[in-house]
């Protein structure tokens, strides 16, 4: 079972790690607008700021993106929203035209078919209308929490949490929740982080995780936040 935030830094916080400072998500979150400030957005924001931000458009590209680089993804929705921005324009695609605009992201014809199928759902059960709930969108092929979350956050502005690798691996190496998948890690943190956060969390720690906090050997020593963070299993920071 995955423990609280609470719980987790009773365990690796201020009692184990008298150098850190408390953890304070209020004063994470301040830090890290300013660690990101200057870092590429993550794919969902970015297209939301050029004006891609639709609940439909962001159902999309949140689609393209599953599997696929950013770098990759904003590219080839902007070469589909110049054709097709709304499900009966994305309906009436060709499916070869529609996977040759997706070309670079991966499985173009899956994400192709699936894109169509969806488009035509959504045009003949829910009156052209993407759906605002989460089970409804998960319904859709393809679709899964992180997808659903991202729709609801970025497309309808609603509080949903979408947690991917980064996002995961973040807030467990703080030590703010422990949990073993990104699906138990969206559970804990639906448990305790404030919602005025859901949305932003992914905004922030995507390009954190990219380029601050990553994988392999993170750059702590740099880091905003390393006063307070537990750094939780990292071995060789740089």
């Amino acid at each position: 079972m995955a423990a609280t935030p609470k719980s987790a830094a009773a365990s690796a916080g201020a009692q184990g790690r008298p150098d850190k400072e408390p953890f304070d998500i209020a004063v994470a979150f301040r830090r890290l607008r300013r660690a990101t400030a200057g870092l590429p957005k993550a794919a969902m924001f970015e297209l939301r700021d050029r004006g891609y931000g639709s609940p439909f458009e962001q159902l999309v590209a949140a689609l393209v993106s599953a599997r696929t680089r950013d770098e990759t993804t904003v590219p080839a929705c902007l070469r589909l929203f110049a054709v097709a921005r709304t499900p009966a324009a994305l309906a009436a695609l060709d499916e070869d035209r529609l996977a040759a605009l997706l070309r670079g992201v991966t499985f173009p014809e899956a994400k192709a078919r699936d894109l169509k199928a969806i488009a035509r759902r959504i045009l003949e059960e829910h009156g052209g209308r993407v759906p605002d709930s989460a089970e409804a969108l998960r319904r859709f092929r393809g679709v899964g929490p992180k997808i659903a979350a991202l729709t609801l956050g970025v497309g309808f502005g609603r509080p949903a949490i979408a947690v991917d690798v980064h996002v995961h691996r973040v807030v467990n190496r703080w030590g703010y929740v422990a949990a073993p998948t990104p699906e138990r890690t969206q559970a804990a943190l639906e448990a305790v982080l404030p919602r005025r956060y859901w949305i932003e969390i992914n905004e922030r720690l995507v390009p954190f995780g990219k380029f601050v906090c990553t994988r392999e050997r993170p750059r702590c020593s740099g880091c905003v936040l390393r006063p307070m963070c537990r750094q939780v299993g990292v071995a060789h920071p740089r």
